[in-house]
């Protein structure tokens, strides 16, 4: 039977997963044997792993376009922002699946610990490479002016602790100028504590009246900035917190409600239906289109992805793409900076910055594979046994 009809069998044979998952909880043995049992990996939604790879490669897309076609009407991946709305809705349902009924046998430390592990390092290695761009640019220019060297520590340290820092007005005031798209993690982060201190414990019809409440503030800011784009900068920060808490709070109730839809639909299927997503085209209503995009599309596609049985050469493509779906999206803004100032620099025609955009994109996922296996799962796996050491140490 293929993985993903494996998870689908496994998530739906939970019980009290829908209503009320504190009522399921059970008493813990002991630190060790319960941490052990803990840190085991569930079964992954290996289509859903896929869409994650998907969207990843769109957003980097989508920052080197920016740069060479600045006006997003125009851009053909004028709508890859969206993407960050994809990770936010597939985050709250891949949380749901993986600690529902996990985080009262868990305690709140041990679970923070969990998302440390899983999202730091990342977090670290991207604010060093943002650093060394800064310092070593070999175009310097606009988007890396001269900053005392005081201000670069303390951004460096903002960033490694995720901690926003909109100081750069040359980097349109990003919340991290070392690494911009820390700016969802920030979220994310906010996102796993409210998880764990109310949203695990509460129905589904409380859940739902959340929900409502966020898609009414996402319309609001939708109306007010005539896009869904805000967030990752000082000015729109609040945007940020709209965005996360509806998704967030969608992928997670498309999780309690077992909304997961068995479908023939492939992963060149999905593919496509994604990109329809982040792709589509301006026009009048554009606002209102990007928030039926994130209200009502997204969650959709989360639950064909969850409910979607692959071959075994998409499986694998789908496997290998999550895997190195963050890698590449914390890692790849050291070269968008750099890219940016060339631009300026040279002044490249169309043809060079295509060629430019096309190997780096590449280039780019290529570096993310190192950083994966050279540097992100070798220190998660350190970070693992140490903590099962000192778990055994306690029991």
């Amino acid at each position: 039977m293929p993985r993903a009809a494996i998870s689908c069998r496994i998530l739906t044979g939970m019980t009290g997963a829908t209503e009320s998952p504190a009522s399921q909880i059970a008493a813990p043995r002991s630190a060790e044997n319960v941490t052990a049992s803990l840190l085991k990996s569930r079964p992954h939604f290996e289509a859903l792993d896929g869409l994650r790879g998907v969207a990843a490669l769109a957003v980097v897309t989508f920052h080197f376009m920016e740069f060479v076609i600045p006006d997003y009407s125009k851009n053909f991946v004028g709508h890859g922002f969206l993407a960050v709305d994809f990770f936010f809705c597939l985050s709250g349902f891949v949380i749901g699946y993986a600690y529902d009924d996990r985080v009262a046998k868990m305690g709140l430390i041990e679970f923070f610990k969990s998302r440390l592990i899983r999202l730091h390092p990342l977090v670290v290695i991207g604010s060093v490479l943002g650093l060394l761009a800064l310092l070593f640019d070999p175009f310097r220019g606009p988007y890396s002016p001269h900053v005392a060297a005081g201000r670069v520590v303390l951004m460096f340290l903002t960033s490694a602790l995720l901690i926003p820092f909109p100081v750069m007005a040359e980097r349109s005031r990003n919340l991290f100028p070392l690494n911009a798209p820390s700016w969802s993690l920030f979220w994310e982060y906010v996102a796993n504590i409210a998880f764990a201190l109310v949203l695990w414990r509460i129905r589904r019809r409380w859940l739902g009246a959340l929900l409502f409440v966020a898609a009414a503030l996402l319309c609001w800011v939708g109306a007010r900035a005539e896009t869904l784009a805000g967030g990752w900068s000082g000015g729109t920060f609040w945007d940020g917190g709209a965005r996360v808490a509806y998704s967030f709070m969608a992928g997670l109730f498309v999780y309690r409600s077992r909304w997961i839809i068995r479908t023939r639909l492939g992963f060149t299927a999905l593919t496509v239906l994604l990109l329809g997503g982040l792709m589509m085209p301006y026009f009048r209503w554009n606002w209102q289109a990007e928030w039926l995009v994130v209200v009502l599309y997204f969650p959709l596609l989360v639950a064909l992805g969850a409910g979607a049985t692959l071959n075994r050469q998409s499986e694998s493509l789908s496997i290998f793409s999550g895997k190195m779906s963050y890698p590449l999206y914390m890692t790849h803004y050291t070269a968008i900076w750099i890219f940016g100032n060339y631009l300026s620099a040279h002044r490249p025609g169309m043809g060079e910055q295509a060629l430019v955009v096309t190997t780096g994109v590449l280039a780019l996922t290529g570096f993310a594979y190192l950083v994966m296996v050279g540097y992100d799962i070798p220190v998660r796996r350190y970070l693992t046994a140490r903590r099962l050491a000192r778990a055994s140490e306690r029991s």
